[in-house]
């Protein structure tokens, strides 16, 4: 680092990912700041400087043994390696800078005083990581998948039987189970159960895929729908709804056939899960019908947004959330757009740029093994790149926009211009 690169940063004062300290500090204190910057975006460690960014320098000859072996070698775990480096000012006062990249073995931890503290950046702060920080963390590093974390207050009664039988008859070609302990241990195996210290609890993919009323024990569950006959929100919504129920579908057999499993292909009742039902439900603020004509003697319905691109920005929304988030998603329709909002951030190492080339990283596993059994995501598990962007450019609308940070997911659809706005 050249003398003009660290005067720069130091006149810019301590933020996210810069942190001023003198020499003098104890090693856990140094390797509470260390740990902050791995288990967020990375950060430099500047030493030799006060807070008010007056350099005093550095007085120690061995730093950098001293870092490396003390602070990173007994203090610090996993084991992280930094880029050390020094720079020696025009008054012979030398600083020491240490940079630390993000962290791919999240959470990062200080082992001192027989406890392990896991530290996050919060602005120019490092702070003790809440229960629920902790959680995405380990989530971040594929150390656990919230989705098949117990809910609490849950049981094999939260289910919908009619839903898992629908699921492992059609689905997996496999009779149902009909005992009760048969069913506790079949969807414990297949992780919409799991056992707890307390009983068997119904998982979070559990209630999500196959609940009665999943949000009354799991209260992100939901979807929020919302309508503005407006381009903001500044008035009130036509429509504002909270949907509650199982993201799957069910087709129930109006008559048994003599197969093993004991499911007729014929005669199939179907109810809806909750991306169909919030589709039909916003079918009136989504398209309209034209005609009939000459040519045509049927009404013809217009699509601003096609149907398989809301469901897949909603599936995407849903299976790739981070599901240790307060919040519902929500699909919010204005004059000339739609959002899908989904709380989080994107999963560890995933950029805007890689969900568009069509990289996938899914964040629950098992939420997205069931929904392509039902045919809602594809083998590829391409949505974005393969049906959101194709299907909106093909009714000549602009490519949708992602968004994304540290609090949510959103993708933007415009609507066609070609196609008249509604009147107020």
């Amino acid at each position: 680092m050249l003398k003009t690169e660290l005067l720069e940063l130091i006149g810019a004062g301590e933020n996210s990912g810069i942190e001023f300290k003198r020499d003098d500090l104890r090693p856990e204190q140094l390797a509470k700041e260390l740990v902050a910057f791995a288990n967020v975006r990375g950060g430099r460690l500047l030493i030799g400087v006060e807070d008010d960014g007056s350099i005093t320098g550095i007085g120690r000859h061995n730093l950098e043994l001293w870092i490396m072996d003390t602070v990173f070698g007994r203090y610090i775990h996993p084991a992280i390696i930094p880029y050390y480096e020094e720079v020696v000012l025009d008054d012979g006062k030398r600083v020491a800078i240490v940079t630390v990249e993000q962290g791919v073995a999240k959470p990062y931890v200080v082992r001192a005083n027989d406890r392990e503290d896991i530290y996050l950046r919060v602005g120019s702060q490092s702070r003790l990581a809440t229960r629920e920080q902790q959680a995405r963390l380990f989530q971040e590093s594929r150390m656990l998948h919230t989705e098949v974390l117990p809910v609490s207050g849950s049981a094999l009664d939260s289910l919908d039987k009619h839903r898992l039988a629908d699921y492992i008859g059609r689905l997996l070609q496999d009779a149902p189970p009909s005992a009760h302990e048969e069913w506790e241990r079949r969807l414990c195996a297949l992780g919409f159960l799991t056992e707890t210290e307390h009983g068997v609890m119904a998982t979070v993919a559990g209630l999500l895929l196959f609940g009665r009323a999943p949000r009354r024990l799991l209260r992100q569950a939901g979807l929020r729908l919302m309508v503005f006959d407006t381009q903001d929100r500044s008035y009130e919504a036509i429509l504002d709804e909270v949907l509650n129920g199982p993201l799957t579908e069910l087709r129930e057999p109006l008559s048994r056939g003599e197969s093993e499993i004991g499911w007729s292909t014929e005669q199939e009742k179907t109810e809806m899960g909750l991306l169909e039902r919030a589709v039909n439900l916003l079918k009136p603020f989504i398209s309209q019908e034209h005609g009939p004509s000459a040519e045509m003697l049927t009404r013809e319905k217009i699509w601003f947004y096609p149907p398989e691109v809301l469901r897949e920005a909603l599936l995407n929304a849903f299976a790739h959330r981070d599901w240790t988030r307060a919040g519902d998603v929500e699909l919010c329709v204005y004059q000339d757009r739609v959002e899908v909002t989904s709380p989080g951030s994107l999963p560890n190492t995933m950029t805007v740029e890689k969900m568009k080339a069509g990289q996938r990283s899914p964040r629950n596993p098992l939420l997205v093994d069931v929904l392509r059994d039902y045919g809602y995501v594809d083998a590829r598990g391409m949505g974005v790149r393969r049906k959101i962007i194709p299907g909106m450019k093909a009714i000549g609308a602009r490519e949708p926009e992602i968004l994304a940070d540290e609090d949510r997911v959103q993708i933007v659809l415009y609507r066609p211009p070609a196609l008249p706005l509604p009147a107020k």
